[in-house]
């Protein structure tokens, strides 16, 4: 029979088990209004450009982020210390309320997201095309956030089919997968759960034979270049293995 010892030392290793398997995200829907440290507002450097608006209330029986973009931009982004080495699942609760009609990713002129759910990799420097290296320098000289070498988002997009693909259109250093589409299934909650390591080599795998480690967790919706109006709902995101 065990002595309460060595339960106890069973009870530690299982909790100490449980933890390594997933990434100390906090949770981005608590009780107060304010999403918690270490999320934060992230826009863009450009002066005056509004903000897209964070706010965590109650939607559809679950407590979660609503994400209102309505001309603007910004992400919600929480920092992973130390960056996740081990940890390939990501999944999340979702809906849409309002889908942002004008938005069109494959040009820059519709380039905004209804409501994403990103992962950003620490790519080494030398893995990026010599001919986009300036302009990540550029971008990481003019921000005051780390700006990652690579970047998956998933997106909820008003018309693209899902499972669609495609580069940013202002950048090859974040590449969309479409996970949801169009108003079939809007205003109701979808569970999703991306296997991101595999993702990763589908979209970055001609750059880097390894997956990289992943730094930043990242919610957002923007309408800053279609001037458009999007609302949507995260809850429940969370890395493991």
């Amino acid at each position: 029979m065990l002595n309460s010892k060595t339960l106890c030392a069973f009870f530690v290793a299982w909790l100490l088990a449980g933890s390594a398997g997933a990434a100390e995200l906090t949770p981005v829907a608590g009780a107060s209004p304010e999403p918690p440290s270490p999320w934060h507002v992230v826009g863009l450097p450009i002066a005056g450009k509004p903000l897209t608006r964070f706010r965590v209330e109650d939607s559809a029986g679950r407590r979660a982020l609503r994400v209102e973009a309505e001309s603007s931009y910004a992400n919600l982004v929480h920092p992973l210390s130390p960056p996740a080495t081990d940890l390939k699942h990501l999944t999340w609760q979702w809906r849409v309320e309002l889908l942002n009609e004008a938005a069109n990713l494959r040009e820059k002129q519709g380039d905004d997201t209804t409501l994403k759910v990103c992962v950003a990799f620490d790519l080494p420097e030398d893995d990026v095309p010599l001919f986009e290296r300036p302009a990540l320098a550029l971008a990481r000289s003019r921000s005051s956030e780390p700006v990652p070498g690579a970047t998956i988002c998933y997106v909820w997009d008003d018309k693209l089919p899902i499972g669609t693909t495609l580069d940013n259109a202002f950048t090859r250093r974040v590449r969309y997968f479409v996970v949801e589409s169009g108003e079939a299934g809007a205003r109701e909650w979808h569970d999703e759960k991306r296997d991101v390591a595999a993702d990763f080599v589908r979209l970055f795998g001609e750059e880097s034979a390894t997956v990289p480690a992943i730094v930043d967790v990242l919610i957002g919706a923007d309408a800053d270049n279609t001037k458009g109006h999007s609302i949507g709902y995260v809850t429940g995101i969370m890395l493991t293995r």
